[in-house]
């Protein structure tokens, strides 16, 4: 049994942005974090079930990454 928790795949979409977000994120054909951004932020709040608190965990896991949420809206 491995000592440290079982750590994320990279392209996966965060844990801590709940299940509702999780499902209507599937819903619009995102499974992983890369696919999150050709949205913008506008966009992803427009999504029923993704709120201001799932768009701040996502900006947070790409910038990790080097990358961002498309511009506009």
């Amino acid at each position: 049994m491995p000592s440290k928790p079982k750590e994320q795949p990279e392209s996966a979409l965060p844990k801590g942005i709940g299940k509702p977000a999780t499902r209507a994120l599937a819903a619009a054909g995102v499974s992983r974090l890369d696919q999150v951004t050709r949205f913008s932020e506008a966009e992803l709040l427009a999504i029923h079930g993704v709120g201001p608190k799932a768009v701040g965990i996502i900006k947070a896991a790409l910038e990790t990454q080097g990358k961002s949420l498309a511009s506009g809206g």
